[in-house]
């Protein structure tokens, strides 16, 4: 019998698994690979909302954790994934560049905004008020992660690539059965995915469709992460990726001439060097109204639980949210309200 079935691998399946593996506890994962916004995601961690120069929910907390977790995982899997790199926030006014410095000065942001203003030095990018320099930041090789991971849970023979059919699933006080797995547990971390769970769909997600562009423009020479009218994110040897769109009402994996245009649109205003496009891609995030995640336990079953709405700070949350929930299972610590699925019980029939 396992402790855990999850459901789904993307960063919150998997990172929850590692936080079981790391504890001696026991799993086995299910998942088809038809929720793919883990595997596009740019993997960008930023603990700076810098539309408005706030912290993010939580983030020391976040920001502490995720950089112990993620350096773990590199050793443990022998593979060099999460990168350093400061952002750029391109400035658009003096008014900008006078909120930064009043932002610099809180407490709560001074370790992450760098108080002085950049020039611009990069002849391909115009920024005649500089740039603000974000600290501790940088971004997650979020493919290698989990495709490294379920290679070898798959070699282990606990991740099996097939569907989950909600209806092959029944639960008893102690022990869950599915098919032919029995497991004290369940857990599913299934994205937007979670809207066709009958178990869970009283929860108010709302998911949001995200496409970007893979470049190359071998001119910009660009290290540092630029955000400005978009992000581009700097991955190796004259390659970029910009981001990201933001679609509400077509909730495919479609890549579409709309996104395509909009992004070719934002490199306009941010780079004036040639480029080429390699690869457009779409996935849908996993977003929440509130814009918390949904972590907790199932208003009926104490077994089951949900592990979803990571939404576009998925590289932050994964270990935050994972190891919230491993405490509550196995150390019977509260939830963070404004995290515990319990706020939306209002809702549920």
């Amino acid at each position: 019998m396992f402790d855990f079935i999850i459901v789904g691998a993307g960063l919150a399946g998997v990172s929850f698994a590692h936080m079981l593996e790391n504890e001696n506890k026991t799993f086995c994962i299910i998942n088809n690979h038809s929720q793919l916004a883990s595997l596009v995601a740019a993997g960008v961690y930023n603990p700076v909302v810098l539309k408005r120069f706030t912290p993010i929910w939580k983030a020391d907390e976040q920001v502490d954790l995720l950089h112990n977790f993620y350096d773990q995982m590199e050793q443990k899997l022998s593979k060099k994934i999460r990168i350093e790199q400061s952002i750029l926030r391109k400035f658009n006014s003096i008014e900008e560049q006078n909120n930064w410095f009043h932002a610099s000065d809180k407490p709560i942001l001074s370790r992450y905004l760098n108080p002085s203003i950049l020039p611009e030095n990069n002849t391909h990018i115009k920024a005649p008020f500089g740039f603000g320099k974000v600290q501790y930041t940088g971004r997650l090789d979020v493919k290698t992660y989990l495709t490294e991971s379920i290679n070898r849970w798959r070699d282990e023979n606990i991740y099996h690539h097939r569907n989950f059919f909600y209806e092959d699933l029944h639960i008893e006080d102690d022990v869950v059965y599915y098919q032919t797995i029995l497991a004290r547990h369940i857990v599913f971390c299934e994205g937007y995915g979670v809207l066709k769970n009958p178990f869970f769909q009283y929860l108010p997600m709302k998911p949001c469709k995200g496409e970007t562009l893979t470049f190359y423009a071998p001119d910009l020479d660009l290290n540092e992460i630029l955000k400005g009218d978009g992000v581009i994110i700097p991955i190796g040897e004259g390659v970029y990726k910009i981001g990201a769109t933001y679609e509400w009402d077509d909730l495919s994996d479609t890549i579409t001439e709309k996104g395509r245009k909009e992004l070719v649109d934002k490199l306009g205003k941010l780079i004036s060097c040639s480029y080429e496009i390699i690869e457009q891609e779409a996935s849908v995030r996993p977003t929440v109204s509130d814009r918390r995640p949904l972590v907790g336990k199932h208003p009926k079953y104490d077994n089951m639980w949900i592990l979803n709405g990571l939404g576009t700070r998925g590289v932050m949350n994964a270990p935050y949210v994972a190891k919230a929930l491993y405490q509550t299972v196995f150390e019977q610590t509260e939830l963070l309200k404004e995290m515990d699925v319990v706020r939306y019980r209002k809702f549920w029939k």
